[in-house]
């Protein structure tokens, strides 16, 4: 039990350490522009077909599977303000979150960790490169900026499917249900949700980057590196969320 209780406290201190190295590169120059462009082409444009995709089925089943218990209660008018109301405050960032947890997280833990693996980490270093600033920053900030982008996408092809999926059912006109949708919607339904997705995306780089930058030597470890970076990047994601609606909760 000691020695597990001294892992947890050395993790903790290796990432904190971590943490507080990006803060400090961030704001040194050289800034690497066109590797941290090429990074937001990476999380964001090719992620886009998957978001895409989910967002649809969230926003369609969401609607099919809601309108039977609305309209027990007469209640079936007020189905496209429930929806968007459901998938802006919390179903497409969580949801969103986790898809780029799988998919991000995973993808820089184990590229990171086949390059340290393979000592092109090390490589850099003895080429006067900055492997930190040239790898952890523009992929940190990568996440950061694109995560809420890809959120407030997939909330407008969220809302759309939830258009389509009432249709299914009934009839209603697009700008009909847009302005049902827009008329119950207000900026404190919005805002508490877009900034708690900056911190999504701030913790699935960072523990993306922390897990491969930190991979042990062995093929295997880069395995290890991109599972765990999942699973961290995960639970990170709740515990975040669980914070976020007690403060909105709390102050809102």
């Amino acid at each position: 039990m000691i020695v597990g209780l001294k892992n947890i406290f050395s993790e903790t201190g290796t990432i904190s350490l971590f943490t507080a190295r990006f803060f400090k590169e961030v704001l040194i120059p050289p800034f690497q522009i066109n590797e941290f462009l090429r990074q937001c082409y990476a999380v964001g444009y090719k992620s886009l077909p998957l978001i895409s995709i989910t967002a649809f089925i969230m926003g369609l089943v969401l609607t099919i599977q809601s309108r039977p218990t609305m309209a027990k209660f007469g209640a079936e008018t007020w189905l496209p303000s429930m929806v968007s109301l459901s998938l802006i405050r919390e179903i497409a960032p969580v949801i969103t979150a986790l898809i780029c947890a799988g998919k991000i997280a995973s993808g820089i833990g184990a590229e990171l960790g086949s390059m340290k693996v393979t000592e092109q980490i090390d490589a850099m270093e003895v080429s006067a490169v900055n492997p930190y600033k040239y790898l952890v920053v523009t992929r940190i900030l990568a996440t950061t900026l694109m995560v809420p982008i890809l959120v407030l996408y997939a909330d407008c092809i969220g809302i759309f499917g939830g258009y389509i999926g009432y249709n299914i059912h009934g009839s209603i006109s697009l700008y009909r249900y847009f302005s049902d949708v827009f008329e119950n919607l207000e900026f404190m339904d919005v805002f508490p949700a877009v900034i708690k997705t900056f911190f999504f995306g701030f913790f699935i780089g960072l523990i993306g980057c922390y897990k491969g930058f930190n991979a042990s030597n062995g093929t295997a470890s880069v395995g290890i590196a991109a599972n765990s970076a999942v699973v961290s990047a995960s639970l990170s994601i709740f515990i975040i969320d669980m914070l976020a609606v007690q403060i909105t909760d709390l102050f809102f």
